[in-house]
């Protein structure tokens, strides 16, 4: 009885392979060498020649000229440019801290926009019990608005905000800011909140 058979099971049954079923096999697992034109993190510096995946090439390295094949008319070329140019090695720029004087000003320009600012918060109301708010304010969200609104960061601990603001209404809240900061005639920093509804 003769049978027919199909895709792999030709194969098994019978003794004869077909050379290309093997070949195929290393097909997704190919890397390609290329030449890059710039330093890459995690990858090499440029002029290098290292092994990449022919998709990762197509898509974002070639389209990009951040690499080319390494064959010998691209690889003679960067070789050429390398001679012309001489790339010196970048330096690491080290980071030097800002002087005290520096960090009291900015602290000071922004204890001033903080003090002379009202901040606007919009929030759904519980119906029939007045000027009740749905969600309570709470200091996170405080720090966002002022973050949004104001363009200044600050940090959780210069703002004094005791329990959660849950009615509508003006606030006066209480900044906590570094004692070299002069305060505004006499009086302590505070922030002007409004509550609004939504």
């Amino acid at each position: 009885m003769a049978c027919l058979h199909y895709g792999k099971n030709i194969l098994r049954q019978s003794s004869m392979h077909h050379p290309l079923f093997y070949a195929a096999q290393g097909v997704r697992y190919r890397k390609l060498e290329v030449i890059l034109t710039t330093t890459i993190n995690k990858l090499g510096k440029a002029g290098e020649t290292v092994k990449v995946a022919p998709g990762y090439f197509r898509n974002y390295l070639m389209p990009k000229l951040l690499a080319l094949p390494n064959i010998d008319k691209f690889a003679h070329l960067i070789r050429e440019q390398r001679k012309i140019y001489q790339p010196e090695e970048v330096e690491e720029v080290k980071v030097v801290s800002k002087s005290e004087e520096i960090n009291s000003k900015e602290y000071e320009f922004a204890a001033n926009r903080l003090a002379k600012a009202k901040l606007n918060i919009r929030k759904f109301i519980i119906e029939g019990k007045g000027n009740e708010v749905r969600e309570p304010v709470t200091k996170e969200e405080i720090l966002a608005e002022i973050a949004r609104q104001l363009q200044v960061h600050i940090e959780p601990e210069n703002l004094h905000l005791p329990t959660a603001l849950s009615a509508l209404g003006e606030y006066k809240v209480p900044l906590r800011l570094p004692k070299a900061i002069p305060k505004p005639a006499g009086e302590e920093w505070v922030l002007n909140v409004k509550v609004r509804k939504r």
